[in-house]
């Protein structure tokens, strides 16, 4: 019986460094880890399904690049150069030449496997292959790739040029020439890395979104409104955004899809996702990106939609 052919990049690059990224997936989080990427030095491949997406990405880069050369934090010829680095397109053959690949898909664990089925076979057998779930099983999506010892958990917070975090995964085939190549490349980002056990929601997701999800709960159940219960935590725990506020900036669709997670992971009643979150899931009400949420985003000011 012939068995599936398999690849251990992280062992056959030990002593190599990683000079270009691929990145799936160009909306906030991917365009941030492209961004973040380019600023470092590395060349960046970043491939979506649209052009559409493509260019709203690569604006959305310039205009924050910008935005430093404003403030003096960045020359006109470092953001140049930026842009420079960057490629775009629909194909993964795009990552034939890349070293290092990190997938930031939406956070669906069917659609994350069909991306690995297809990114696995344009990779060369030695590149790394990372994903920037928040809360997925890194050990169950390494083993729906070629290459489990070269795959790992590289999860940025969002937005990713402004956020200092990333949390590094192992899963349980990891091995340690993946993970310190993928770490030192978290280094050269700037970020701080803190390291995860591979458990439903890793660290900040797993303490952060049953906050979220209790403040749903907080209003479903009529304690107090939209307005006071994100001021209460803003001025109550200095929380530089209320819970509600926050919860639109991650996306509704994505919180509910960490909740689900955490729920059918630990089999434990206190996750269970709150009945509101779902109805607004529901309604397409997914928070800012969609321009209506817990608040109403269609005009000058957030309005609360309850």
């Amino acid at each position: 019986m012939d068995m599936p052919e398999t690849h251990d990049g992280g062992a056959g690059k030990a002593a190599a460094s990683i000079r270009r990224i691929g990145v799936i997936g160009a909306g906030q989080m991917g365009s941030g880890i492209a961004q973040v990427c380019a600023q470092s030095g590395f060349e960046v491949a970043l491939v979506d399904i649209k052009e559409d997406i493509l260019k709203r990405a690569t604006a959305g880069i310039g205009k924050r690049l910008q935005r430093q050369v404003d403030r003096e934090r960045m020359t006109v010829g470092d953001m140049d150069a930026t842009m420079k680095r960057i490629r775009t397109g629909t194909d993964y053959a795009m990552f034939a030449d890349t070293d290092l690949v990190i997938e930031a898909a939406t956070e669906d664990e069917g659609i994350k496997r069909r991306i690995f089925e297809q990114v696995t076979k344009a990779m060369r057998p030695d590149a790394i292959l990372a994903s920037n779930t928040s809360s997925i099983s890194i050990t169950r999506l390494a083993a729906a790739t070629d290459r489990p010892a070269a795959f790992m958990g590289l999860h940025f917070m969002n937005p990713v040029p402004a956020m200092e975090l990333v949390e590094l995964i192992r899963g349980i085939a990891t091995d340690d020439p993946t993970f310190e190549l993928v770490r030192e490349v978290a280094l050269k980002l700037k970020k701080r890395p803190v390291v995860s056990e591979d458990f439903p929601a890793f660290i900040v997701n797993r303490i952060l979104l049953p906050m979220l999800n209790e403040a749903i709960y907080t209003l479903h159940e009529g304690v107090s409104t939209v307005t006071d219960i994100d001021t209460a935590l803003k001025l109550g725990a200095h929380h530089p955004m209320g819970p509600l506020e926050l919860a639109d900036f991650i996306g509704l669709d994505t919180c509910l899809s960490i909740m689900q997670v955490l729920y059918e992971g630990l089999a434990d009643s206190k996750y269970r996702p709150c009945p509101l979150l779902v109805k607004y899931v529901d309604a397409g009400w997914l928070g800012r990106k969609a321009g209506r949420g817990f608040y109403d985003y269609s005009g000058e000011k957030p309005v609360p939609t309850r």
